[in-house]
């Protein structure tokens, strides 16, 4: 059995599946973060600005929401192949991890702020008269009240999106972005390796399974403070 794994799975390979895994964590990973650091800011200005919201302003709201729209109803792979231009112009080049992230994060972040403005708007109406009644300032309002109260369903909006996130990273790593999807291609599929692929599937359903567990079980242990 051990001879039929190592003939299948030589230690190259071994190593080529390490690093490509770590490159997938990569690009998951700070495509995420940044992606959040855009999306949540963006999630509450949208809730703040909506109709009865504390700073309402629909001409901001509508052109914001048809920004957010328009990234979201666009196919990730044809997003990817737009973008190229700025890609190169902020990662230097359209190939290769460092360039994944950047289509990673545009596709991710208006996804994010739409979760997060969803959150925000199951946030308990009561909570935020009684804050204005006691003379709390839009940013008290934000941080004290909305963003405490909506906290688990943001982290389930953030979970939903990294899972999402490996999905893209592998259709991006399709198109030379590196990482799992570009070995599963080059390996399982252009050189007709089909236990490569099998690997690739198999190691790609427990990463997600697991930062699916992880999430779920903040979210119930934020639910529950």
């Amino acid at each position: 059995m051990s001879e039929q794994f190592a003939r299948l799975f030589p230690p190259a390979l071994i190593d080529l599946f390490v690093s490509s895994f770590w490159e997938t964590l990569l690009m998951v990973g700070v495509s995420g973060l940044v992606a959040a650091i855009i999306g949540i800011p963006l999630g509450v200005m949208l809730r703040l600005t909506d109709r009865g919201g504390v700073l309402e302003n629909l001409a901001f709201n509508r052109i914001v929401g048809l920004l957010v729209n328009a990234v979201r109803s666009t196919p990730f792979i044809i997003l990817l192949v737009a973008i190229i231009p700025f890609t190169r112009m902020i990662a230097g080049s359209s190939i290769g991890t460092a360039a994944a992230v950047v289509p990673l994060t545009i596709a991710a972040a208006p996804f994010i702020a739409r979760l997060v403005e969803t959150s925000l708007r199951e946030v308990d109406a009561g909570l935020i008269e009684a804050a204005q009644a006691l003379g709390a300032t839009t940013p008290q309002i934000v941080f004290k009240v909305l963003l405490p109260e909506a906290v688990p369903g943001i982290v389930a909006g953030l979970t939903i999106t990294l899972v999402s996130l490996t999905g893209y990273s592998a259709m991006a790593g399709a198109v030379g972005g590196g990482g799992l999807g570009d070995l599963g291609i080059r390996y399982g599929y252009q050189r007709f390796l089909p236990e490569v692929m099998a690997a690739v599937v198999l190691v790609l359903i427990v990463f997600v399974q697991a930062v699916q567990s992880l999430g779920d079980r903040l979210v119930r242990r934020l639910s529950h403070r």
